[in-house]
């Protein structure tokens, strides 16, 4: 963990749970899970502050109790090329983590300009 988050590891709050249950009955906000078999594009949704962003395993995907346990309008997909087969995950988490850091205006981001203007 530490080596994939090189210098970003001290940012973050990694916290384990036991089982999906334990997880979900104390998560709050939206849980919005990605998967191959998902039929909603992530770039058309609809981000929030306080959505909790999910990911499987990159060769096994969620379990069928998390994917069923998700509601239908919160399953999204990054499209793939049909011939392609899907990004590995750490891009999958790139793509999902920056495009709704973008819907809520890249919060807490330096002071750059973001307008996209220069």
């Amino acid at each position: 963990m530490r080596r994939a988050g090189l210098d970003y590891h001290a940012l973050a709050n990694v916290e384990t749970w036991p089982d999906w249950n334990s997880f979900s009955s104390k998560t709050t906000g939206r849980i919005l899970s990605f998967s191959t078999k998902n039929e909603r594009i992530y770039s058309s949704f609809q981000f929030e502050p306080g959505d909790t962003l999910l990911f499987g395993s990159e060769t096994r995907g969620l379990t069928k109790e998390v994917f069923e346990s998700i509601p239908d309008q919160h399953r999204l997909h990054i499209p793939m090329l049909a011939q392609s087969r899907s990004l590995n995950l750490s891009n999958t988490v790139a793509l999902a983590v920056y495009e709704a850091w973008r819907q809520c205006g890249f919060s807490g981001a330096n002071k750059r300009d973001h307008s996209g203007q220069g």
